[in-house]
């Protein structure tokens, strides 16, 4: 079988359909590298990018990809609901197809030291590939985000892996493999920003919730709504199922109800047929026979997912 690698970088910037055009040129003209998906939202001031393909043809297009992005980004500038560090900022790569963990990690630090070496980009390695214990959370190295990194950087515990200084316009990146992550935007009924923290509070493992959760509030100012943004670490531990159904429980307290929800990037057979089969009533996943359409509906129809196809299933573009 081939080697398939996912890497799923994040560009601080959205509404610029020009700009992104040219910063994911490398990913549609390197051979042995698929573009998935690219998922623009104004109100994250944010692009998340999802490419799969041959790992050294993804790392070498994703580095030609950060040196367009230099020139593009002005982090001076940059203003959004997500926290962020960097114009890149961040780039995972997640093992999919014949690819061990370490193999991931490998490629990870050859990615992070190329990228340093072509844009002057301080890099931390972080998750998996992590060299020391405080690089292991992004939320961690991200505290302070770009306004603050100039100051962070100057204390020896917050070296990056690669580089010194924050980048001028670009700013920091994280660099590094991670399990497959199930980034997840639950809408509600409200423009009450306090209410969607009070719920993400209640539902995150910091909060006392699920062990891997991590949530927090966002306003879609252009929607006139607010999000409950989370990131689901580890499925198999802390079911995507239980996030929705969580928030829908806490969203009572609130007399608020949950209108929506989007998955950011792929996900998997696996993570489908773990929501489909708690909605089924059956006792595991093993159980679930749909098929992918059908199964992408199911799944869609429970979560109230928008914009979700098989398209973005990991296994529709593996083969």
């Amino acid at each position: 079988m081939t080697k398939i690698v996912e890497c799923v970088p994040n560009y601080s910037i959205s509404g610029n359909p020009a700009a992104m055009e040219q910063i994911t040129l490398p990913f549609q003209t390197t051979k042995g590298v698929h573009l998935v998906n690219v998922e623009g939202d104004t109100s994250y001031n944010r692009t998340v990018v999802t490419v799969i393909g041959e790992p050294q043809a993804v790392k070498a297009a994703m580095v030609e990809s950060a040196k367009i992005a230099v020139e593009c980004i002005d982090m001076r500038k940059h203003h959004g609901e997500h926290k962020r560090m960097g114009a890149i900022d961040v780039v995972p790569f997640i093992p999919i197809q014949d690819m061990t963990v370490e193999e991931a990690v490998a490629l990870s630090e050859e990615c992070a030291k190329e990228l340093h070496e072509a844009t002057d980009i301080p890099v931390f390695l972080y998750s998996l590939s992590a060299k020391r214990e405080q690089c292991a959370s992004l939320p961690d190295i991200r505290k302070g985000e770009f306004e603050g990194m100039a100051e962070k950087l100057k204390d020896p515990y917050w070296k990056p892996d690669f580089g010194t200084a924050v980048h001028p316009t670009a700013g920091v990146t994280a660099v590094g493999c991670r399990p497959l992550l199930i980034a997840f935007n639950i809408d509600l009924n409200t423009d009450n920003r306090k209410i969607a923290a009070a719920i993400a509070r209640m539902v995150r493992y910091s909060g006392g919730g699920y062990r891997c959760i991590q949530a927090g509030p966002v306003t879609l100012e252009d929607k006139g709504i607010v999000q409950v943004t989370m990131n689901v670490t580890d499925f198999t531990k802390t079911s995507v199922y239980r996030a929705f159904e969580a928030v829908k429980m806490e969203a009572k307290r609130y007399d608020v109800k949950v209108i929506g929800s989007e998955f950011i990037g792929l996900v998997s057979v696996d993570c489908l047929k773990d929501i489909a089969a708690y909605y089924l009533h059956v006792a595991s996943k093993a159980e679930v026979t749909l098929n992918l359409e059908e199964l992408v509906a199911y799944v869609s129809e429970q979560l109230k997912l928008h914009d979700f196809d098989a398209s973005k299933v990991i296994e529709y573009h593996v083969h």
